[in-house]
């Protein structure tokens, strides 16, 4: 069985079936088995405001603030056209300087480089998850779970008309693909939302083995909001690679306590029990697992590559439609599916395929190799 970890990138907080803790337990953490971290992890660094950002504000739209209000203003100038042209990327999990001066970031990030400059401009936020289906990424042997995140922004005090609080209030969101305009959301506490940064820092520092980062940015996040359970399930990732498998165990078995049918979780605790070679207790964990998902994800994907080595288009086709019905906006399964209609002589389903993965990616990697694909398709060299 793979190891998992939830990668929060933009992260849906699931019902609690246990109190929520006011304070973190230090029985979890285990500073002296780790080294300092490479660079400065604290909170009070996630909505900072940078000079860059200060300026941007006080000089270059300040007019626009005035004359189009500060809520109106602000969504102009982050987000019109011609403006500063933010793009959104995948590839790092930014705090709100950061952000801004790379004029990108995944949706997290963009949802707090946008917080930072309306609470400067004493905007009410509202942070909220929507509730779609679940999305999937991996990268290695690590399964990543993707959420949405968007915000909404207030008027300022006495900007707002009276008895018209709700209608004052404009929802931000920036995954355009996703059909979040009727989907459920669910508000969050802003510890929350710094807890979901400091948790994908650490999936980010686990996926690029630097485990004493991630113990750091992990710890972090539990500190931030100790309710926040899937924190602990990051925790409890990064102990097993660091081989203390006790304390891995403990943290995964209090996420457990607040969300009991969370599959990664029971995956991530089924592999540190067969770890210390308690093969039954696993075994039962894996039949429980297998109740609550039959099918993981990946499960037709990775079929459909195996067909693909053996040299079964067809099915390999059909394997990869099967996951896309789950998956429909996963770049990857988009790609691998163009190269199996390219296999069978379909240079019109390949072609569509290739543009939806371009579509669909998330980093500008991604979207200049499909791009370079596609220019390869239409000299019918696909590969």
């Amino acid at each position: 069985m793979r190891p998992w970890l939830i990668l929060l990138l933009c992260a849906t907080l699931a019902a609690c079936a246990t109190p929520p803790a006011k304070h973190a337990d230090k029985r979890f953490f285990s500073d002296a088995a780790f080294e300092a971290p490479s660079e400065r992890i604290r909170a009070g660094d996630v909505f900072a405001l940078s000079p860059a950002m200060k300026h941007y504000l006080e000089r270059e739209i300040a007019d626009k603030l005035r004359t189009r209000g500060r809520q109106q203003g602000l969504i102009d100038a982050l987000y019109a056209k011609g403006e500063l042209r933010l793009e959104y990327d995948s590839a790092m999990t930014r705090n709100a300087a950061q952000a801004f001066h790379a004029r990108s970031g995944n949706c997290l990030s963009l949802v707090i480089m946008t917080a930072a400059f309306a609470k400067d401009l004493g905007l009410p936020v509202h942070y909220q998850t929507v509730l779609t289906d679940e999305l999937w990424a991996r990268g290695g042997d690590i399964h990543f779970l993707v959420d949405h995140i968007n915000l909404g922004l207030g008027r300022r005090l006495g900007e707002a008309s009276a008895g018209a609080r709700r209608q004052d209030l404009v929802t931000i969101d920036f995954l355009p693909q996703l059909e979040v305009q009727t989907a459920r959301v669910r508000q969050l506490e802003e510890k929350t939302v710094v807890a979901m940064y400091m948790n994908n820092r650490a999936a980010e520092s686990l996926a690029r083995a630097r485990l004493d980062d991630a113990y750091w940015w992990a710890r972090e996040a539990v500190v931030q909001d100790p309710a926040f359970a899937r924190a602990y399930n990051t925790l409890g990732v990064v102990y097993r690679r660091h081989g203390e498998l006790a304390l891995a165990e403990a943290a995964m078995r209090h996420a457990l306590l607040s969300e009991p049918s969370n599959p990664q979780v029971v995956a991530n605790l089924a592999q540190v029990l067969s770890d210390q070679g308690r093969t039954a207790e696993a075994a039962a964990l894996k039949q429980q697992l297998a109740k609550l998902e039959a099918e993981p994800p990946f499960h037709f994907f990775d079929r459909g590559r195996d067909a693909m080595a053996r040299g079964d288009y067809a099915a390999a086709r059909d394997l990869f439609e099967r996951e896309l019905a789950r998956a429909p906006y996963y770049h990857e399964f988009h790609y691998w599916l163009a190269i199996a209609y390219g296999k069978l002589g379909d240079a019109q389903q390949a072609g569509k395929h290739l543009a939806l993965a371009m579509e669909t990616s998330t980093t500008r990697g991604d979207h200049d190799l499909y791009a370079g694909k596609l220019d390869k398709l239409r000299g019918h060299s696909l590969q």
